[in-house]
């Protein structure tokens, strides 16, 4: 996002925020300049649409800064994979406890690996694994896409889910 900036604003005259976010009235360009200047801040203009524009009083630097944080933030946090666990014999308070959690990953926006363990004779009943997969699915598919289908891989059987909003 590249605002316009101080001898960048083409406006005759805008309407001045102050850096805490203060009104204070309709000044013309040049003057609104000489006040950033005298505060040592830039005049960024914030709204160009509104009549007449609107003009903060602030350090554009730092606001740049802040921007590329956030992003990089974002990004990060899309780039992070949450985990859970299941077993086959799962109780019912148990599984609805861990897809209450798997909801709140989704809605803070991670990615959940879900995987169902399996120890010893319980490699019998795989089909098993891909019911409770497809039950957490079914239970989140409001929220959630499947990124990747459930797979078995030596003795855990998993899948990959994603928040809908996410692309």
């Amino acid at each position: 996002m590249n605002l316009p900036k101080n001898e960048e604003i083409t406006a005759k005259t805008v309407r001045v925020i102050s850096s805490d976010g203060k009104q204070l009235g309709i000044f013309p360009i040049d003057r609104a300049i000489r006040m950033a200047r005298d505060r040592g801040l830039d005049l960024v203009l914030v709204s160009p649409n509104s009549n007449p524009p609107v003009a903060k009083i602030m350090d554009y630097g730092k606001y740049k800064y802040e921007l590329t944080k956030k992003s990089k933030e974002a990004k990060q946090k899309r780039n992070q994979i949450k985990q859970m666990k299941f077993r086959p014999k799962i109780d019912e308070h148990d599984y609805q406890t861990k897809v209450k959690k798997l909801r709140e990953f989704l809605e803070d926006g991670y990615k959940v690996r879900v995987t169902v363990m399996f120890r010893g004779r319980e490699m019998a009943f795989t089909d098993r694994g891909k019911e409770i997969l497809e039950r957490v699915v079914k239970d989140l598919e409001e929220i959630s896409a499947l990124e990747s289908p459930p797979r078995l891989e030596g003795r855990d059987m998993w899948m990959t889910l994603r928040p809908k909003t996410q692309k």
